[in-house]
């Protein structure tokens, strides 16, 4: 890893590298613009939008879908730790990948980026799209869990088409 950076110094500042951090800008902002609407708009109780979308905030202490909430803060700060150094992971992964990858990556980083904020400053991610059909409700979720998803989708179909 550092005998890649000391060839390329600023491997961080090529087009595609910029390219790639406005997007993540822009899908860490539209999460912040959409949870702040709704925090500043809705109470913990449930607005039906239709047969099928709900507005239902609820304050998710743990990873995606809810997992790993537990109400030890020690577990709540190892995870976020552990957070932190993915998503550093994450960011050296898409500075040096081809632009296929790298758009993927920085899908998945704009989201990541606006769930840790909430873990930092709320201890807590807030969720509030509940998609249901009937009495069926899948996991709530937020906007930047769409863009986690979407990425992560991205990846696994991309490595389905490429040809070795």
């Amino acid at each position: 890893m550092f005998k890649y950076l000391s060839k390329k110094k600023n491997f961080i500042f090529v087009k595609e590298n910029i390219y790639a951090i406005f997007l993540v800008i822009f899908i860490f902002s539209l999460d912040r613009f959409s949870k702040i609407k709704i925090l500043n708009s809705f109470s913990e109780k449930t607005y039906i939008l239709n047969n099928y979308i709900n507005i239902d905030l609820i304050w998710n202490t743990g990873i995606g879908f809810g997992l790993f909430s537990f109400e030890s803060s020690l577990i709540y700060n190892l995870i976020s730790f552990i957070i932190a150094v993915v998503i550093i992971i994450l960011f050296y992964i898409a500075f040096i990948s081809k632009k296929k990858d790298k758009l993927i990556f920085s899908i998945i980083l704009g989201g990541a980026l606006g769930n840790f904020y909430d873990r930092l400053f709320y201890y807590a991610v807030p969720d509030f799209i509940d998609l249901h059909y009937l009495n069926f409700h899948w996991f709530t979720f937020n906007i930047a869990d769409i863009f986690i998803t979407l990425g992560i989708i991205a990846f696994v179909v991309k490595d389905f088409f490429v040809k070795i």
